[in-house]
C-alpha cells in the first residue's frame, strides 16, 4: 500500500470509530476484509489511528479525514504527497479544509491536554500540579516493556538473546527483572525468548507493583481480577508460593494455561464458586475495574468513551470488589487493592471508605505512579488487618 492508501484506510477506520465502533474491532475488521495488506501495511494503520485518538481533541476532534489532515500537518508532513487524489490516496484538501487548517483550534487546558471537558476537573482535583504533565504524557506512544522470567533464564542471558532477533533492550531503572524495548518492538513475539517463555510482556507499573508485595515462602496468593493473568504469572515466577488466578469473565483467563506452562510455573484457575473453597489466601492482590486513565497511551479510545455515569458506576463496582477481595484474607494475611487509573476517586477514595466500613483493616503502604517513560499511570495500597500490624 502506498503512503496515501495508508491514509485514506486509516480514515476510514477513524469514521468507524467516531460512529461508535470500539477501536480494536475496527482495525480488526478492517483487516480480515483487506487480505492484500502486508504486515507492514496494518502496522502503520493501527500507528495513524493510535496517534489520532491520543490527540483527538488538540487535532480538532472531526471526522477522520480532518483528523489526519491536522496529524500530518502537525508532523511535518507535505500534505500534496500523500493528499493526491490518485490512486487509493484521498482526494487533495478542499480551499473549505485548507482554511480550516490555518484556523487556530481550541487552546483551552482541556484540549490542549486532550481531555473531555468534564474530565478536566477531576483530572485536576485528583493530580494537582501534577495533571498537564500527566495528561500530556498520554499523547505520545507508550514505551514496551519484558518481564524476564526468572526460572528460564537471567537478565545478561535474555538481553543477548533478543540481541540475536534484532531486538534491542536494556535494563529498567528501578524494576528488577524488567527491560526496556528500544528498538524493534513488533519482533518480540516472533522471538525465541518470547516463544519459549523467558520474557513476557508486561508494562513496568504492573511489574513493580507485584515486586512491592511482600509474599512469604509457601504463601497461597491469589490474583481475584486476574484478566490474562499476567500479575498471576509475574507472582509464580517471583515466588515460591502456590498461586490462584479467578476473573469473573473467566474467557479472558483462557490462555493463562499455554502461558504458565510456556514460563514454567503453575497457576491455578478459580472459578467465582470455588473461591470460598480455597480460601483463605495468604495475600489477595485485587486490581480492581477501571477507567484505565493510567493506560490511554496503549487503549486511547477508552479516554473518550468514559463518562460521569460510567466512572460512578465503576466506583460502586470497586467499593464492591475490594470488600469481597478482603473476605478471602486470612486473619495474617494481606490485602493489595490496585488500579491502572490515576484519578483519586477509584484509588484513595475507595481505600477510605472501605477502611471506613471496616475498621479493622489500615493502610501499610501507598504508591501512585503516573503515565511516563518508566511504565504506565497505576496506584497500589497495601491493607492488612489491625491484629497483624
Amino acid at each position: 500500500m502506498t503512503p496515501g492508501a495508508r491514509v485514506a484506510a486509516a480514515i476510514a477506520v477513524l469514521d468507524q470509530i467516531r460512529d461508535g465502533a470500539f477501536a480494536e474491532q475496527a482495525l480488526t475488521a478492517w483487516a480480515r476484509a483487506s487480505r492484500f495488506a502486508g504486515a507492514k501495511d496494518r502496522a502503520a494503520l493501527r500507528d495513524h489511528v493510535f496517534d489520532v485518538l491520543r490527540c483527538r481533541r488538540s487535532l480538532g476532534d472531526g471526522d477522520g479525514r480532518a483528523l489526519m489532515l491536522r496529524l500530518l500537518q502537525r508532523d511535518g508532513i507535505d500534505l500534496s504527497q500523500v493528499f493526491t487524489g490518485l490512486g487509493h490516496a484521498p482526494a487533495p484538501p478542499s480551499a473549505a479544509e485548507a482554511a480550516a487548517l490555518a484556523a487556530p483550534l481550541d487552546v483551552s487546558d482541556a484540549a490542549a491536554c486532550d481531555l473531555p471537558d468534564w474530565l478536566w476537573p477531576v483530572w485536576q482535583d485528583s493530580l494537582g500540579p501534577a495533571a498537564i504533565k500527566a495528561a500530556t504524557a498520554q499523547q505520545a506512544r507508550a514505551e514496551v516493556f519484558l518481564r524476564v522470567n526468572r526460572r528460564k533464564t537471567d537478565v545478561a542471558g535474555v538481553i543477548a538473546a533478543l540481541a540475536d532477533d534484532g531486538i534491542a533492550v536494556e535494563p529498567h531503572d528501578s524494576v528488577d527483572l524488567c527491560l526496556v524495548v528500544r528498538d524493534n518492538p513488533r519482533r518480540i513475539k516472533l522471538s525465541a525468548a518470547y516463544l519459549d517463555g523467558r520474557v513476557e510482556l508486561q508494562d513496568a507499573a504492573s511489574q513493580r507493583a507485584v515486586q512491592m508485595v511482600p509474599v512469604a515462602p509457601g504463601a497461597r496468593v491469589l490474583d481475584y481480577c486476574a484478566g490474562g493473568g499476567g500479575k498471576a504469572l509475574a507472582f509464580a515466577d517471583r515466588h515460591d508460593a502456590a498461586v490462584f488466578a479467578h476473573d469473573i469473565a473467566a474467557a479472558r483467563m483462557a490462555d493463562l494455561p499455554d502461558r504458565a506452562a510456556r514460563a514454567g510455573v503453575a497457576i491455578t484457575r478459580l472459578s467465582p464458586d470455588q473461591l470460598d473453597r480455597h480460601a483463605p489466601y495468604d495475600v489477595v492482590f485485587c486490581d480492581a475495574p477501571c477507567s484505565g486513565s493510567g493506560t490511554w497511551r496503549r487503549s486511547p479510545d477508552a479516554k473518550w468513551r468514559l463518562t460521569r455515569d460510567r466512572l460512578d458506576a465503576l466506583h460502586a463496582v470497586q467499593d464492591e470488589v475490594i470488600a469481597r477481595s478482603a473476605a478471602l484474607v486470612g486473619p495474617q494475611g494481606l490485602l493489595a487493592y490496585a488500579t491502572c487509573s490515576v484519578l483519586q476517586d477509584e484509588n484513595d477514595a475507595v481505600v477510605a471508605r472501605f477502611v471506613q466500613a471496616h475498621p479493622g483493616w489500615v493502610v501499610t503502604l501507598r504508591d501512585q505512579r503516573l503515565p511516563g517513560p518508566d511504565g504506565d499511570g497505576f496506584f497500589l495500597t497495601l491493607l492488612g488487618r489491625k491484629t497483624r500490624i
